[in-house]
């Protein structure tokens, strides 16, 4: 019964789309969007959570509205979550039947600035799912149950301002209240929780302490970039919090976002076939400047190394070395809780994707694969998908974890690998 109910929740819904958007003339009110329906289930059972890992219809609707120099954009989901326990609408996390991804207002009040302001999706940096310089909200949640790999990028309540001057591009990105990433919880996804010394899931949901005060907890990114011999140098500086929780409140033992300093840079151009990028940044973790507070995150530095190149006709692969080297690694030591587990001072981290397009470029394979020598465990994205006509969108994929210790980062999500299938309709 329980299945039957998971394929009647998601498959009526995804109809009802259908017919309006065939019927109700959208795309002649400038009003596009597609309708994504997702299966998943876990390869193995957790003790914590629901075998299925996904079973959903979801409708995305968005516009493009022009008065003179000002756009408006909006971009919106209704969803269908089979799984979801409260379907009330929080527009931060993402829960609910309501999923606002765009509000924006874009202007340009001369010819060298533009500035966005509302609902947007920020990106910066050069790495390839990996993040040193891009601080601006990430879905987790999404990203390892099996949605569709945009859905990584969670939206941002910003204000942004680009600028062009004749030597170089600068770019201010103000957040009047903290927007942090859709972190993990445990309510779909079970991970290590370093409070109780075991994996969790829905049988404890964090319950997080947010700031969320308008212009007190806020948020400022600024990049500045140009390009220097045919490649694009970027330097970036953020001032915030952790984007997901990185302390714990001693008091209520709550998860906190402690205060956030970073400072960086990148670098990406044309290297022999293919192209190299390198990205660097350093982590000033506020609230525990020496090391000391073995209830907040240390410090660390970030490094990133990636190449891209074609292999072969419709054949590509982007090789990446990510490095995190933790500050005050002595300190952080003493302090730690007798019998506690303890991370190393470095953790190496090794990706690797591959895509293939077969068929007239109608049949893409792709396998996004990491490794991480220093923690022992691994990460591997496999993905197929097949464009049956100019609006099907057909997809299979899998997210699959494994680890030597329950406590690193892909070792403790190793309960929650999942395969899944997915169809979607374009208009």
């Amino acid at each position: 019964m329980r299945r039957l109910h998971l394929i009647v929740a998601v498959s009526a819904p995804c109809i009802l789309a259908a017919a309006a958007a065939r019927g109700a003339g959208l795309e002649e009110l400038g009003v596009h969007g597609f309708m994504d329906v997702r299966g998943g289930v876990r390869t193995q059972s957790d003790p914590v959570e629901d075998s299925e890992s996904l079973a959903e219809a979801r409708l995305q609707l968005e516009t493009q509205q022009y008065a003179g120099d000002a756009t408006l954009a909006l971009r919106a989901d209704l969803l269908a979550d089979a799984l979801a326990d409260d379907r009330d609408v929080d527009l931060e996390t993402g829960d609910g039947w309501f999923d606002l991804r765009e509000a924006n207002l874009l202007l340009s009040p001369a010819q060298w600035m533009d500035l966005k302001a509302g609902r947007q999706i920020l990106t910066w940096g050069t790495g390839d799912l990996l993040f040193i310089n891009d601080l601006f909200p990430k879905d987790w949640r999404s990203f390892f149950l099996g949605r569709d790999e945009e859905y990584l990028k969670a939206p941002s309540d910003a204000v942004l301002v680009s600028m062009f001057p004749s030597w170089f591009s600068i770019d201010v990105a103000y957040t009047p209240r903290f927007d942090p990433d859709r972190f993990l919880t445990g309510e779909r996804v079970s991970f290590y929780n370093s409070a109780l010394g075991r994996r969790s899931g829905q049988d404890a949901v964090v319950d997080a302490d947010t700031p969320d005060d308008w212009f007190d907890d806020q948020e400022i990114a600024v990049r500045l970039s140009r390009y220097v011999a045919g490649a694009e140098v970027a330097l970036y500086g953020y001032r915030g919090y952790w984007k997901s929780p990185a302390g714990q409140d001693p008091a209520s033992g709550r998860a906190v976002f402690p205060e956030l300093s970073v400072a960086g840079a990148s670098w990406r151009g044309q290297a022999g076939p293919g192209i190299l990028n390198a990205e660097l940044g350093y982590y000033h973790s506020g609230d525990d400047s020496n090391g000391k507070d073995p209830l907040v995150r240390n410090s660390e530095s970030r490094a990133l190394l990636g190449y891209q190149r074609e292999l072969a006709r419709d054949l590509s692969a982007t090789l990446q070395y990510y490095l995190e080297l933790m500050q005050d690694h002595d300190a952080y030591l003493d302090g730690l809780p007798e019998g506690a587990a303890a991370a190393d001072e470095d953790r190496h981290l090794l990706t690797l994707r591959l895509t293939q397009q077969l068929m007239n470029q109608n049949l893409t394979l792709s396998l996004f694969s990491y490794y991480s020598p220093s923690d022992q465990d691994a990460y591997l994205r496999p993905a197929v998908s097949y464009k049956a006509s100019d609006q099907w969108l057909l997809t299979a994929g899998g997210n699959l974890f494994a680890g030597e210790e329950e406590y690193t980062f892909f070792g403790q999500l190793e309960n929650n690998s999942n395969l899944y299938m997915g169809a979607r309709y374009s208009f």
